[in-house]
């Protein structure tokens, strides 16, 4: 065979021929994921030593977070705990003040109630010495009395249990106070029972009267 025929001799120097080995396209695929899902250990023959740093930094730094969020939760428990103590302490015991305040008055009423060799003129005086220091010590802690005749009526106040045809006050007036309001600061504490005027027996104004005076000329 010459040189011309032979189909080897033909080809340039620089080139050269892939022989098939009969291997398909999927099982160099099925190669390049076989070597892929190999660890970087057996892959590279080389630990991976950083990687591990890295897990164990995150995982301390997972116990140092968890560790705060237990003593926060337990921080925030107590706090809730000693809040609600403070709390009860204060509803127990924040009358104390005035209480103390109305020990006096206390004492006065025992010692009216021993002193059996008094007469009634005494007794009265005591009860109305005893009535203006209780209401002393309650005017301290805030309460006034709601007590005042012939104003106009509020029912924001005033509680209207009768009418006052009688009454020379206008109409829709406080006639009479049957049982005295109370406010402690500015909140009502109990409204007053008063009784109301219709304004019938209203004395006549000085038009109306020189109306009449007119009417009698004529």
């Amino acid at each position: 065979m010459t040189e011309r025929d032979d189909p080897k001799k033909n080809l340039d120097d620089d080139a050269y021929v892939i022989e098939d080995s009969g291997e398909t396209l999927e099982s160099f695929d099925l190669e390049a994921e076989e070597r892929s899902a190999q660890p970087a250990e057996e892959a590279t023959g080389i630990a991976p030593v950083a990687e591990s740093a890295q897990v164990e930094e995150l995982r301390r730094e997972n116990k140092e977070l968890r560790d705060r969020l237990l003593r926060s939760r337990a921080d925030i428990d107590n706090f809730r705990k000693r809040t609600e103590r403070e709390k009860q302490d204060f509803y127990r015991y924040a009358l104390a003040d005035i209480m103390r305040e109305l020990l006096p008055v206390l004492d006065n009423f025992e010692r009216a109630l021993a002193a059996s060799a008094q007469s009634a003129q005494d007794i009265l005086v005591g009860v109305d010495l005893i009535y203006k220091q209780l209401s002393d010590v309650l005017g301290k802690a805030g309460l006034r009395p709601v007590d005042e005749e012939g104003v106009p009526f509020d029912p924001s106040i005033h509680e209207a249990v009768a009418r006052d045809e009688e009454s020379p006050l206008p109409a829709h007036s406080v006639a009479t106070i049957l049982q005295k309001g109370y406010m402690l600061n500015e909140r009502l504490v109990r409204p007053a029972m008063v009784r109301v005027s219709t304004g019938s027996a209203a004395p006549e104004t000085a038009s109306s009267a020189e109306d009449n005076d007119g009417e009698a000329e004529s």
